[in-house]
């Protein structure tokens, strides 16, 4: 996670980000978007419904091979009932201790970060970040020109939204590349670093289509957390 350093560094590259344009940049650095409640037990009834009928597959060959083995008497089919009641009870039972199992250790944080798709990251990655941009206009319900920079730690990924005035300006190449620049950043000692460039790209990109048109008080704008309250408006 980042410390309060770092946080300083963001606040003070989006202040300088949004001197000489009249739009603004929101950063927003969360933990883990998402608690993933249903990858666990996606896991765990995987694996009760897997992994069993594949033991069947070899534990009934003995089985099957009494069954049809021979000539029978009376006390061989009441030992083979016996057998298939004994055999059908333990996959109830195996069944149900396996997916307590595995829903119980893929439930354990690390695990499930690893076991989580990545196509599900993304998407509540990407939810997250909606719902903060929502939030943020909000707060400037008079700006059209404003970007919002989510970068979800935890999961190492980065959403960046804009309004539809500079989105139009610009294209997707400028937050194409404020992103790499993020997700680069993840991957060095200094992951603020690719923050810092990223707002400093987009900043350039406001700068370019909308500069300030007279002076303009710059308010500070906040770096919200994981541990942050949420905005106003968000659900």
């Amino acid at each position: 996670m980042l410390t309060p350093d770092d946080h300083r560094r963001i606040e003070a590259a989006v202040a300088s980000a949004e001197e000489g344009t009249s739009g603004d940049i929101f950063c927003v650095l969360a933990g883990e978007v998402s608690s993933y409640r249903e990858v666990p037990i996606a896991w765990g009834a995987a694996a009760a419904l897997l992994v069993p009928p594949a033991i069947m597959a070899v534990a009934a060959g003995p089985l099957l091979a009494a069954i049809t083995a021979g000539d029978w008497t009376a006390a061989q089919a009441s030992a083979t009932q016996n057998q298939v009641a004994f055999t059908l009870t333990g996959y109830a039972i195996g069944q149900l201790l396996l997916f307590g199992i595995v829903t119980l250790l893929a439930s354990l944080a690390p695990i499930r970060r690893r076991l989580t798709p990545g196509f599900l990251k993304r998407h509540r990655v990407k939810k997250a970040a909606f719902h903060h941009f929502a939030a943020a206009h909000s707060h400037v319900k008079e700006s059209e020109t404003g970007v919002l920079i989510f970068v979800a730690l935890v999961e190492r990924q980065v959403e960046i939204m804009a309004d539809a005035a500079i989105h139009t300006q610009c294209g997707d190449a400028v937050w194409a590349k404020a992103a790499a620049a993020v997700q680069q950043g993840m991957k060095q000692p200094d992951p603020t670093a690719g923050i810092e460039q990223a707002i400093a790209i987009c900043g350039a990109a406001l700068k370019a289509h909308f500069p300030l048109a007279g002076a303009r008080d710059h308010l500070d704008r906040p770096v919200w957390d994981e541990q942050a309250d949420p905005p106003a408006g968000e659900a």
